[in-house]
């Protein structure tokens, strides 16, 4: 049986995505093919993102912001966006409407780290149900 593959998709790739992927990652373990992009690729991921997500206990400091490819798209199972402008996208199958966290005071990183971690919870817990 094929694995569902999702594909998180936000501007840069530097904050929400980054976080998406790590948590549905961590409680799909390999059942999922994850991924994560932006339309418009950073080089880093954000420094308070990698420290709140250090926080949680996993680590994404590692992680490259990826471009995003028009074939990762259209192979993805799902496409989720996080809520900011991703124009030239084919495919949206859900928008996650979550705040930007780049440049933000770390308790406010927190909060929207927390809210990616429960959406990922939720989508992991669809995902594996079938």
């Amino acid at each position: 049986m094929k694995r569902p593959s999702v594909l998180f998709v936000c501007k840069h790739n530097t904050g929400r995505s980054q976080m998406a992927e790590a948590y549905l990652r961590h409680f799909c373990g390999d059942a999922v093919d994850v991924s994560s992009a932006g339309t418009i690729a950073a080089s880093l991921p954000d420094a308070g993102v990698v420290a709140a997500m250090a926080d949680d206990g996993i680590d994404i400091s590692g992680q490259r912001p990826k471009l995003l490819d028009p074939a990762r798209v259209a192979a993805a199972d799902y496409v989720i966006t996080m809520g900011c402008d991703v124009a030239g996208v084919e495919r949206i199958d859900d928008d996650w409407g979550l705040p930007d966290p780049k440049g933000a005071p770390s308790d406010r990183i927190r909060e929207i780290r927390d809210l990616v971690k429960s959406k990922a919870q939720a989508l992991a817990a669809r995902l594996q149900s079938g």
